[in-house]
């Protein structure tokens, strides 16, 4: 039994399964990944192994990441992850640069 497949045929396979991964993957692109995750001020105080007046502060003066759910302060690790990189201060070589003399 030899089976011929027209060209719209095939199209509209292609489009049936196109459609059945899409569905099928979509739940695994929703869900919730590491970057999700949403601090309160105790929370991420814990984390970062600082007090929450020092978080409360860094709000004051919007000098971190922050936004607000219901009035109260949230943060996103993401936003968090990305703002500690900007907070790195790098490491000099004390080699790299020329020796003064002194007299």
């Amino acid at each position: 039994m030899k089976l011929e497949l027209e060209q719209a045929d095939i199209q509209s396979i292609v489009q049936a399964l196109t459609a059945e991964v899409v569905k099928a993957l979509k739940p695994l692109v929703n869900s919730k990944g590491e970057g999700d995750i949403v601090f309160t001020v105790k929370t991420l105080a814990k984390s970062l192994e600082v007090s929450e007046k020092w978080i409360y502060e860094r709000v004051q003066f919007k000098e971190i990441p922050y936004f607000k759910l219901g009035g109260n302060v949230r943060f996103s690790k993401k936003d968090i992850d990305r703002w500690i990189e900007t907070q790195k201060t790098p490491a000099v070589n004390p080699l790299s640069r020329p020796l003064k003399a002194i007299k």
